[in-house]
């Protein structure tokens, strides 16, 4: 059996770190991704998907990663069901993280922020979308082929 979840999205507000009473280390957090198509409207859709991190990647993406920061994800999905006081029986679903990796580079972030201090309102408006930069393939004349002996190098 499978139960293997990968996103790539931003984060909707500043990571949660919370410790448990024994001392270990619990993040929660929202991801937005957008899907594949648009709606009948022509308006993008988007899912927000809850996440749980534990110990030190809890620990790392409190650390590093801010609402509006790009970021991978891989876990899997958890049922967490519960009935409350009043006998109603809720259904929710998390991704329990085991692995979360930058969604965009340093200099993308880089220049994200300088552009986000340069605008006049906090928003962007609705709809306005950013790509990110393309990447730039430089030269090869700074590389020297490697000559293969059949023995790995590490």
């Amino acid at each position: 059996m499978l139960n293997k979840v990968i996103l790539h999205g931003r984060l909707t507000a500043d990571p949660e770190l919370s410790q448990t009473t024994s001392g270990i280390s619990s993040c929660k957090f929202s991801v937005a991704v957008d899907r594949g198509y648009k709606s009948a409207n022509g308006e993008k859709q988007t899912d927000f998907i809850r996440c749980q991190a534990w110990r030190q990647t809890a620990e790392f993406v409190s650390r590093y990663f801010s609402k509006g920061k790009l970021i991978i994800v891989e876990g899997s999905l958890q049922n967490n069901n519960y009935t409350d006081n009043n006998g109603v029986k809720h259904y929710s679903m998390d991704v329990r993280v085991d692995n979360v990796s930058f969604g965009e580079s340093k200099s993308a972030e880089g220049q994200a922020s300088a552009t986000a201090q340069t605008q006049q309102t906090a928003e962007p408006p609705a709809g306005n979308t950013t790509a990110a930069p393309a990447a730039e393939i430089g030269s090869l004349e700074d590389f020297e082929e490697i000559i293969n002996d059949g023995e790995v190098p590490f």
